[in-house]
């Protein structure tokens, strides 16, 4: 029997009511029957779903990175698509695909919260964790940020951010809700598209506030007899300490070559040169021949720690290779099509699976969705960026890493909650006649409003710090990023109210 309880101030619909108490019913009921009963997984079986959960999220890196991006990288240009609007739709897509497809079994099959909570919880680490990591990982050295994009791509992803709060503080999404998720996503594309002009204009500005600032200072202090000479030597010597000052807007304008769409990004990255071990750099021609390579050769001048991960990794390389046609080779450079069918087609099995596995862990350690959601797959389909951000960090492109991680979030909010939504509501109604998307979790909200203040700290972080990453900006972040998993870990556990309805007893053993 359904029944509607308020919780928290919203409403929490479509539940169960089992001898008088309201109870939500278990996600593990929509996945197939697992291979070890309840017992054998709270004996330690359960660790096997969690080496298979980490092995998936490997195997979403490679095909995701190996095949998917090349892909998405044809089709755009075949489009004659501009780089700005392909990669705000079509690379964003690309980077994004398994927060995507996660919340779509979220929302179609279980009807769970693991989808928002992955996409809340993969935000909160591609804003603390990716800075974090990029900082500590980058050594001693001083990351420099270009502040344009790092400043655009937090206001959107703010706005983007309060109109999710807004939409999720009833525990319910209307259809229309979700619509405004999609259209804003467009309103996000033309802004991209027009970038360049709004970036000139913002620069104008901010160099004459630099011009009148400095001719004011150089004023009063020619007024006390500083001199002009004097002051000139002051300024050089002494440049004010903000990050609107001119010696950093020289600084700033050298990095203006690099640029925030997720298609430039790419390519740049493509482009770096990655020395061999004996000093050479690789070539095209070895790209093209490496993944062979990797899968026929033994790596016996690498450590353990590579040979290590050659074995691991071989039987996922050979799947795709078998299945998928790289696209990135000559002979099958026509082929992305196919290879862009094949790469969806994978990713939404091992999206499958993986939901399916922390499904299994979360029930099996009385854990709900949203917690697994926010902590342990949001940071499994997060960590191949992270890695590919410190990457680039140490090359010197900071800028590259922290846009990356920062817009991409947008993309998540967007279109990887708002279309699943739009389709859910409107055309697959849970209850016929209700469109709208129940959200089971009342803590969400206040997760989503922890999220707001993330970013404004990172923001300020970064402000104070004059747009430099370096390792004391991401210990902060680290800090950060562990003070939110554990307030919002203990808000989904109702530590501190109730957020949380029990779970019902199953109908099925397993």
């Amino acid at each position: 029997m359904d029944s509607t309880s308020n919780l928290g101030g919203g409403y929490i619909d479509q539940h169960r009511t089992i001898n008088g108490t309201n109870c939500t019913p278990p996600a593990i009921e929509d996945f197939p029957h697992d291979l070890f009963d309840e017992q054998q997984r709270q004996a330690g079986a359960v660790v096997v779903h969690v080496l298979v959960s980490l092995y998936l999220f490997v195997a979403l890196a490679v095909v995701c990175d190996k095949f998917f991006v090349p892909a998405v990288e044809k089709i755009c240009h075949a489009l004659s698509m501009s780089k700005d609007v392909a990669g705000a739709t079509f690379m964003a897509a690309a980077t994004s695909a398994p927060e995507l497809f996660v919340n779509a079994i979220g929302t179609f099959i279980t009807e769970g919260d693991i989808g928002v909570g992955t996409i809340v919880g993969s935000a909160v680490f591609n804003i603390l964790a990716v800075p974090a990591c990029c900082g500590i990982g980058a050594g001693m050295q001083v990351v420099p940020l270009d502040w344009w994009p790092v400043s655009r791509d937090c206001l959107a992803y703010g706005v983007t951010v309060a109109i999710l709060i807004c939409i999720i503080h009833d525990e319910r999404v209307e259809w229309y809700e979700a619509l405004c998720l999609v259209l804003l996503y467009i309103v996000y594309i033309a802004i991209m598209y027009y970038d360049k002009s709004f970036q000139r204009c913002a620069r104008f500005r901010r160099k004459n506030s630099v011009a009148a600032t400095t001719a004011v200072q150089q004023q009063q202090q020619s007024v006390g007899g500083g001199g002009g000479s004097s002051g000139a030597e002051n300024e050089t010597s002494n440049p004010p300490a903000r990050p609107g000052d001119a010696a950093g807007e020289i600084h700033l304008s050298g990095s203006d070559k690099l640029q925030s769409s997720a298609v430039e990004r790419v390519e740049q990255i493509a482009t770096i040169d990655v020395p061999l071990q004996n000093g050479v750099t690789k070539t095209q021609e070895d790209k093209e021949s490496e993944y062979e390579y990797q899968l026929t050769v033994w790596p016996s001048k690498a450590g353990w720690i590579r040979k290590t991960t050659w074995i691991i990794t071989w039987p996922i390389h050979l799947i795709f290779m078998c299945t998928i046609p790289d696209c990135d080779k000559p002979k099958f450079k026509k082929w992305f099509p196919v290879t862009f069918l094949m790469c969806i087609i994978w990713i939404g099995s091992l999206s499958y699976i993986v939901a399916w596995m922390i499904t299994i862990i979360g029930d099996t350690l009385k854990i709900p969705d949203s917690v697994m959601g926010i902590t342990f797959l949001a940071a499994g389909t997060s960590v191949p960026e992270a890695v590919s951000s410190v990457i680039v960090a140490k090359q010197g492109h900071g800028s590259m890493g922290i846009s990356n991680s920062i817009g991409s979030n947008t993309f998540d909010i967007l279109l990887c909650l708002g279309l699943p939504w739009l389709i859910k509501s409107s055309f697959a109604p849970t209850l016929k006649g209700q469109h709208y998307i129940s959200i089971n979790s009342g803590g969400l909200e206040y997760s989503a409003i922890s999220l707001l203040s993330t970013l404004l700290l990172l923001y300020v972080a970064f402000a104070t710090n004059r747009f430099q990453l370096d390792r004391k900006v991401g210990r902060a972040c680290l800090c950060m990023y562990a003070v939110f998993l554990i307030l919002a870990t203990l808000i989904e556990l109702n530590v501190f109210f109730r957020v949380n309805l029990p779970t019902c007893p199953r109908s099925r053993a397993g």
